[in-house]
C-alpha cells in the first residue's frame, strides 16, 4: 500500500510580525497486503531429520509467521487474517499432507503447526502439488508459496518441473533453508524459488535463526510501507526555525536556521502506522500579507512512494510604517576598471550646524481607517538643575490607511539636530546630555456632514 497520507498543518492562521507558530508535518504508511489479498501456503518439512530441536525452531518460527500476517492485514494480532487475505498449511515427509486449507483463523493454523511430527523421507514434489491444489485459480487474490526444509530430496518425482509449473500458475514462492543432517541442496532451492534468488530464497546452518527468518519473510511479503524514509524541510525566507521537538519515530536535525532533516528508519512495515513531527518557526520579514510558510520539502524511500505534502499559509499582520523624514538622496559615484584615481562633482549640499541628530519613533494608538493624524512631537534638554529648554518641534501629517479596522501606525524617523554650541568646554560629543520629548496626535478627518434637509416652521 505505501505511504496512505501525508500532511503538512499550522497551529494557526494569523500570527503579528515578527510572530511565532508552530508546524506539524505527519505521515501515515501501511503494508501493501492490506490493499492486495494475499492467499499464502506454508509448506513446512516433517522428515526425519527434522526431529527434535529443527523440528521445535520451525514451529516457533512459522507461528511467528502467522502473527504478523495476521498484524499486517488488520494492524492488530486480534486471531483472525484480514483484509481478505488467507493462510494453508502443508506438511510433507514420505508424502505430503494438506493440515489446514486456506482460512483466516490463526488458532487453527497455529494447532495445526504445533501438532505436526517428524519421520520419514522428504518429497518436496508432492509438497509441491498439494500446495498448488489448494489455490482457487478464479480467485484474484495474490498467490505465494512458502517452502521450508532441511534436507534434499529423497523420495517422489523429480520437484523442479512442479515448481515451475506453480510459478507459471502465477504463485510466488519462497523457500526458508536449513543446513541440518538432511543435507540441504541450495542450488535446487534457488531453481525452486522464483527469482530473483537474494529476495526469495534464505539459507541458515542454526535452527534458532529460523524465528528472525520467518519474521523477516512474512514483512517482505507483507511490503512494508515505507523504509529508509528521509524528508527535507525548507522554510520561506520570511521565517527561521527556532525548535525541533524529538519525534517519537526516527530523529529529526536542524540543518540551519531554515531548513531541516527527518529521518524514519522504517514506518507501517508489519500494520499502518503513522509519524508525526513537530517544529516551531518564526517570522522575520517586514511585510504584511499572506505567507506559505515552507519554500520546499523533498521526500524519499525505498520503495519509491511519490508522496506530496500541501503548502499551508499564515497571515502577517505588521503594523503600519511611516517614515517622517526621508534619508538625504544620494549622489551616485561610478569608478573605472583599472583606475586609482577618481574626481568627481557631486552637486550641493547644505551646511547644517555640528551637533547630535536625534532620530526617533513613536507608535500612534489604533488609528481608525481614512483619517489622517496630526503629530506633534515637541524636543526639550533638561539641564544639571532639571530646567528644561526648548529645542525645537516638529509637526508632520500622518496619511490615512485603508485597512478594515482601527490599527496601530508606527512614525519612524522623526529627526532633530541638536548644536552642539554653548555646550562643555571639550567641545564635540564628549558629555551626555539629557532631553525630554511630548508627543501630541490629533485626528485632521473628522465625520461632520452639512445637513441637506430644509425644515420650514
Amino acid at each position: 500500500m505505501g505511504v496512505t497520507n501525508s500532511n503538512k498543518v499550522i497551529d494557526t492562521r494569523q500570527i503579528p510580525c515578527g510572530g511565532s507558530l508552530g508546524v506539524t508535518l505527519a505521515l501515515t504508511a501501511a503494508p501493501e497486503i492490506i490493499s492486495n489479498p494475499t492467499d499464502i501456503v506454508l509448506v513446512l518439512d516433517r522428515s526425519g531429520s527434522m526431529t527434535g530441536a529443527p523440528l521445535q525452531d520451525m514451529k516457533l518460527g512459522a507461528k511467528t509467521f502467522i502473527d504478523i500476517i495476521d498484524q499486517s492485514t488488520d494492524s492488530t494480532v486480534d486471531g483472525q487474517i484480514g483484509s481478505g487475505s488467507r493462510m494453508a498449511v502443508v506438511s510433507f515427509a514420505n508424502t505430503a499432507t494438506a493440515n489446514v486449507p486456506l482460512i483466516t483463523d490463526t488458532a487453527t493454523l497455529k494447532s495445526a503447526v504445533d501438532g505436526l511430527t517428524a519421520g520419514g523421507g522428504t518429497n518436496h514434489a508432492d509438497a509441491f502439488s498439494k500446495a498448488m491444489a489448494l489455490f482457487d485459480p478464479s480467485s484474484a487474490n495474490g498467490k505465494v508459496m512458502v517452502l521450508f526444509t532441511d534436507g534434499a530430496t529423497t523420495t517422489g518425482a523429480p520437484p523442479a518441473p512442479v515448481a515451475a509449473a506453480a510459478r507459471a500458475a502465477g504463485i510466488i514462492i519462497y523457500c526458508i533453508g536449513l543446513i541440518g543432517s538432511g543435507g540441504l541442496d541450495v542450488n535446487a532451492l534457488n531453481a525452486w524459488a522464483t527469482d530473483p534468488d537474494a529476495s526469495h530464497v534464505a539459507i541458515t546452518p542454526n535452527g534458532a535463526d529460523l524465528e528472525a527468518l520467518f519474521a523477516q519473510l512474512a514483512a517482505n511479503i507483507s511490503k512494508p510501507g515505507a523504509t529508509q524514509v528521509v524528508i527535507h524541510e525548507v522554510v520561506n525566507p520570511d521565517f527561521v526555525i527556532t525548535g525541533i521537538q524529538p519525534p517519537a519515530k526516527g530523529s529529526a536535525s536542524l540543518l540551519d536556521s531554515r531548513s531541516l532533516r527527518w529521518e524514519i528508519p522504517q514506518l507501517g512495515v508489519s500494520s499502518s502506522e503513522s509519524a508525526a513531527l513537530e517544529f516551531q518557526v518564526r517570522h522575520v520579514g517586514s511585510t504584511s500579507g499572506l505567507r506559505e510558510v515552507n519554500q520546499s520539502i523533498a521526500y524519499q524511500d525505498a520503495e519509491g512512494n511519490l508522496v506530496s505534502f500541501p503548502t499551508p499559509a499564515v497571515s502577517v499582520d505588521c503594523d503600519i510604517v511611516v517614515c517622517a523624514e526621508p534619508c538625504p538622496t544620494p549622489a551616485d559615484l561610478t569608478v573605472k576598471p583599472c583606475s586609482d584615481w577618481v574626481v568627481a562633482d557631486l552637486g550641493e549640499v547644505d551646511l547644517q550646524s555640528q551637533g547630535r541628530v536625534l532620530d526617533l519613533g513613536v507608535t500612534i494608538k489604533q488609528v481608525c481607517p481614512g483619517r489622517r493624524v496630526a503629530l506633534a512631537a515637541i524636543l526639550t534638554e533638561v539641564d544639571a538643575c532639571g530646567n528644561e529648554h526648548r529645542r525645537g518641534m516638529k509637526v508632520l501629517a500622518v496619511p490615512a490607511h485603508s485597512h478594515p479596522q482601527c490599527r496601530d501606525v508606527l512614525v519612524k524617523c522623526i529627526r532633530f539636530v541638536v548644536p552642539e554650541e554653548g555646550g562643555p568646554s571639550c567641545g564635540a560629543i564628549c558629555t551626555p546630555r539629557s532631553y525630554r520629548v511630548r508627543f501630541l496626535a490629533n485626528t485632521m478627518d473628522t465625520d461632520y456632514r452639512c445637513c441637506p434637509s430644509q425644515v420650514t416652521v
